[in-house]
């Protein structure tokens, strides 16, 4: 690797670090109920909200009540993102006067944003409004990342409460949320965006003339049955627009990573240079570390979220190395053919293929890292196309459970599972009733911290069979052999991991992929809430236990270790096996 390249990874890793105490200060502020400065501006329209919806901010809920308002909640709105996109032929706001979508797409991509996964079997310029961009799939990313974060402050409610049943209130929750920090920071990143070049605009499509006419050649059949090749030039094309700027801010800030044109953040229209790429990459991981502050500073303790985010650190800084270097290594046949492998003299070489020359091997790879180990989805290059180990990283960061900072929310509330998992697996070893944060992990607490840990590994593996043994799974795969079925388990580590970027090279928009990753999105997300929820509720009836000289701290080395271990371990020994059918033995092929 290069010097430049350290410098940018540095950079970014800087960066963010210097961002999760403040931010996450002002995110404990705002789901205390606390001034956080938005007050005065906002605190008028989070009361007419209230009032709006007869929403009650004062009424608790158990945690029974607050699981059925998120379910009622993403429920309708799962409707209405299906309801958008079959009826948008007959709604305004639709210049490209584009059709409905067909039924199995539009349940795929309903599930797919309400679950902030965002997995898309679609090109949006060719196949959403303008209107289904904004009033269903821009909302979405709103309080779909919303609804995450609030379940996260409930288990904290829940960790932190005294013999009580009150977890908080989901509404004044998803309110707050959206409104205090999701909008705001939102706002700001859209501005910049706009300066930067990214469209934000109801135009209709542009056709524009091309500076250089490109021709080809087509053949036809006329009457006689002959074969007539005739050439013909081309010397326009339609530039697609649309209010990019506002659903980019949010896709990123709010862990979603649904592009608003097929391409993602490959498109210049979304990602015109260095400078807008830094800020989008930099976003996707900013809440989701912040908010390891944030759990420190509610349950009294920051020390605890420092421990936690170190753990996601250690895990993440590796992993990202070792994905810049794979790609900056190259493609060894290649290199033994004498071929250059990058695509200009500013390049110090390394695999280009598949990746845009204006951000270069090294700013693809930090996006897709960051981009899997957060519940992401975007990209701003094709991970088919990266070397075998390089995709090995993305694929795997999805495959550790999407803790590895996550979705907003979801991430932390993950990564607590493996922290309950650690804590109690130490203590059987020294034989001790394992005790968090003062509340006593029994037997029901295990039971919902097993479910969260080992549902998503049991989707995609058993998904990724599913697609391998069927036709319908393997007429999609365009790639034989070991790239192949690392196409199929990256998808389904996708869809299993509610992440949504793709391994490419796969047709998915097909009937079996689109129900099959749809119920698998429902069920890696929902299945989840439930028992998080139903655990924060059994901590809160708890009483807390003093801390003895028996109790294992939770904020040292010792532990932060024994927590990445924990979730390496489960991760390497729940898919080496699937990863050896595909990334590593293709790997191997190219050096023999």
């Amino acid at each position: 690797m290069t010097p430049n390249a350290w410098i940018q990874m540095g950079l970014f890793l800087l960066v963010l670090v210097a961002l999760v105490k403040p931010l996450g200060a002002f995110m404990a502020r705002v789901y205390e109920g606390q001034p956080c400065g938005l007050d005065k501006p906002l605190g008028w329209l989070e009361r007419l909200t209230y009032r709006f919806a007869g929403i009650k901010p004062d009424q608790p809920m158990n945690w029974k009540t607050y699981a059925i308002a998120v379910l009622l909640f993403n429920l309708l709105g799962g409707l209405v993102v299906y309801a958008l996109q079959r009826l948008q032929g007959f709604l305004p706001l639709n210049p490209a006067h584009l059709g409905a979508v067909s039924p199995d797409l539009a349940w795929n991509t309903a599930i797919s944003f309400i679950s902030n996964t965002n997995w898309q079997s679609y090109s949006g310029e060719t196949t959403m409004s303008y209107l289904t961009q904004m009033l269903g799939l821009t909302v979405q990313n709103f309080v779909s990342a919303a609804t995450g974060m609030a379940v996260l402050v409930a288990l904290i409610r829940g960790i932190r409460g005294k013999q009580t049943d009150n977890i908080g209130n989901f509404w004044v929750d998803l309110v707050r949320g959206t409104l205090y920090i999701l909008l705001p920071l939102s706002f700001v990143l859209a501005l910049i965006l706009v300066s930067q070049g990214v469209v934000q605009t109801l135009s209709p499509y542009k056709k524009v003339q091309l500076i250089q006419p490109v021709s080809y050649v087509q053949s036809t059949t006329n009457a006689a049955g002959k074969t007539v090749h005739q050439t013909v030039w081309v010397k326009h094309q339609v530039l697609p627009l649309g209010p990019a700027a506002s659903q980019i801010a949010i896709k990123q800030l709010g862990t979603n990573g649904g592009g608003f044109f097929g391409q993602n953040s490959a498109h210049p229209f979304e990602n015109p240079n260095p400078l807008s790429n830094f800020l989008e990459v930099l976003a996707i991981l900013l809440i989701p570390a912040a908010l390891c502050y944030t759990f420190g500073r509610m349950v009294g303790d920051t020390r605890q979220g420092w421990a936690i985010f170190a753990a996601m650190m250690i895990i993440f800084v590796p992993l990202m190395i070792g994905c810049v270097w794979a790609e900056h290594s190259g493609n060894p046949k290649m290199a033994a053919l004498g071929v250059n492998q990058s695509s200009s003299a500013l390049m110090s070489g390394g695999n280009m293929e598949g990746k845009e020359t204006r951000f270069g091997v090294t700013d693809s790879a930090i996006w897709a890292t960051a981009t899997t180990a957060a519940s992401n989805g975007s990209v701003n290059s094709m991970h088919d196309s990266y070397t075998p180990l390089g995709g090995l990283v993305p694929m795997w960061l999805m495959e550790l459970g999407e803790v590895i900072f996550g979705g907003v929310g979801s991430g932390l509330y993950g990564m607590l599972m493996f922290v309950i998992v650690a804590v109690f697996v130490a203590g059987l070893m020294v034989g001790r009733t394992p005790e968090y944060l003062g509340k006593k992990i029994e037997a029901f607490e295990m039971k919902m911290a097993t479910i969260c840990v080992l549902v998503p590994p049991a989707l995609v593996l058993v998904t990724a069979a599913l697609a391998c043994v069927t036709v319908m799974g393997t007429s999609a795969i365009e790639n034989p052999g070991a790239h192949g079925f690392s196409e199929i388990l990256y998808w389904a580590s996708s869809v299993g991991n509610n992440n949504g970027s793709a391994f490419a090279g796969l047709g998915t928009n097909t009937l079996f992929y689109n129900i099959a990753g749809g119920i698998v999105m429902w069920i890696s997300r929902y299945f989840l809430i439930i028992p998080t929820l139903a655990l924060a509720g059994a901590l809160a009836r708890k009483k807390p236990v003093p801390v003895s000289s028996g109790t294992l701290p939770t904020h040292d080395a010792l532990f932060t270790g024994w927590l990445v271990a924990t979730v390496v371990l489960i991760g390497a020994l729940t898919f080496l096996p699937a990863l050896a059918l595909g990334p590593i033995v293709e790997y191997l092929h190219l050096w023999h």
